[in-house]
């Protein structure tokens, strides 16, 4: 591999500080030489060539916290190489998997499965998680010991939540003794039983058993009550109402815990469902726009740690049906960070805060060296134009599943080129 010289750039690098103008140096092996203001026309080789990138942006490779793959069992919907194309072409180079495949990932045979697919296949960085019980049902926790040996970075039920409470204890007493990283989806079966949409207007006038944001709230606030006794790494993964941020908020200065919000519910709200618009079924589900303002509010108190793109490819058959019978989920790897910059561009978040909750934040949770553009660490980032003006048109999306909630929808800023340990593996 050829040495590459980037001058001339916006970087942002959270981790290390960064924000300000200057250069990035590539090495041989992939690694990040030099970077920032020091690098300039004036302190490279004169016969080297280099890119002058006219003051457009570098940032570190994202970190997107929840991935669903359709490998194996669901390969019709996702697999590694077409997640991998479509993670590249949103600027993310590492991703957490979800573990609801089929069979689901709660043994190690499994885990050898996925970590040598996704090596063999993906051109991204996998970092798969493992079900916090047997078969996602509920009742017998998984070997926490045995799968993180086998390299798994945390447990979930994916979009299942512990119920028991007695059961959720003794998970995160034994993720306290291991250092395991317990993500939990937060919901209340009986709360939200045979709900769709927000529980509102919107769901009295479409006919549809709503959910309510207590389903959310009694969750969170059980978990975290939980936590003053065994204080092990825990993550919300997706918060979607007011009501889970006051509970966050009381609770942030007596128990250690981090919380992930969903691009969607940043972006969207319960009105966007429109006529049965059953590409926003989404779960948590869309909520108010008092909800989705009370979120950005949240990130800029910083009660909000992460973004995540929450992206859940369906096929077509599978979301053309009655809203009631759709599955639930979008497609959104490669517009979460354009959707991201929307709160940039209308002023709602700093965009070094965005840029922290999609790169560093993650992975200081994960405990990965990514989502960083530290000098010796692999050269995984991203060039965007923040101000490129375009259109989301389904069909060219490179997911395999084009369930995505927002076609046709207008976008400022858009990854020009993805480097991962320094190659260029997308270019525009």
């Amino acid at each position: 591999m050829k040495k590459k010289y980037f001058l001339n750039a916006n970087i942002v690098d959270p981790y290390n500080s960064i924000e300000e103008i200057g250069g990035l140096i590539i090495d041989e092996e992939g690694k990040i030489e030099a970077i920032g203001k020091k690098v300039n026309k004036n302190n490279i080789p004169s016969r080297e060539k280099f890119i002058d990138l006219k003051e457009k942006y570098i940032f570190p490779g994202l970190v997107d916290m929840r991935v669903f793959v359709g490998e194996p069992g669901y390969e019709y919907k996702e697999n590694f190489r077409t997640l991998s194309n479509a993670a590249l072409a949103g600027g993310v180079t590492s991703v957490v998997t979800m573990p609801n495949t089929s069979p689901i990932v709660d043994n190690v045979s499994i885990v050898d499965f996925i970590k040598r697919r996704g090596r063999d296949k993906s051109k991204i960085n996998i970092y798969p998680t493992a079900s916090l019980t047997k078969n996602l049902e509920g009742t017998n926790m998984t070997e926490f010991g045995l799968l993180q040996k086998k390299g798994i970075v945390g447990f979930t039920d994916g979009t299942q939540t512990i119920q028991n409470t007695r059961l959720m204890s003794r998970i995160m007493r034994s993720a306290y003794d291991l250092n395991s990283l317990v993500m939990q989806h937060a919901e209340d079966y009986e709360l939200a039983k045979n709900g769709m949409v927000n529980d509102g207007i919107i769901a009295t006038q479409l006919g549809l058993h709503g959910i309510p944001d207590l389903a959310e709230k009694i969750i969170i606030e059980r978990d975290l009550s939980l936590l003053e006794d065994f204080n092990c790494r825990y993550h919300i993964s997706q918060i979607s109402s007011s009501k889970s941020v006051d509970a966050i908020e009381r609770k942030k200065d007596i128990v250690n815990f981090t919380t992930g919000v969903s691009i969607n519910n940043l972006s969207l709200n319960e009105n966007d469902v429109g006529d049965f618009r059953t590409f926003l079924k989404l779960s948590p589900p869309l909520r108010t726009e008092e909800d989705r303002i009370s979120l950005i509010k949240a990130i800029n108190k910083d009660l909000v740690d992460v973004i995540v793109s929450d992206h859940k490819p369906e096929d077509e058959e599978s979301k053309r049906l009655t809203f009631t019978q759709a599955a639930t989920g979008a497609s959104g790897i490669e517009t979460l960070l354009p959707l991201a910059l929307e709160l940039f561009h209308n002023d709602s978040v700093k965009l070094f805060k965005l840029i922290k909750l999609l790169t560093s934040n993650p992975a200081k949770i994960l405990k990965i060296n990514k989502g960083n553009l530290s000098v010796g660490s692999d050269a995984d980032l991203c060039i965007v134009d923040i101000y490129k003006p375009w259109i989301v048109k389904k069909e060219k999306i490179f997911s395999k599943s084009k369930n995505t909630s927002i076609d046709d929808k207008k976008l400022q800023g858009q990854v020009l080129n993805t480097f991962v340990k320094g190659e260029e593996l997308f270019k525009i």
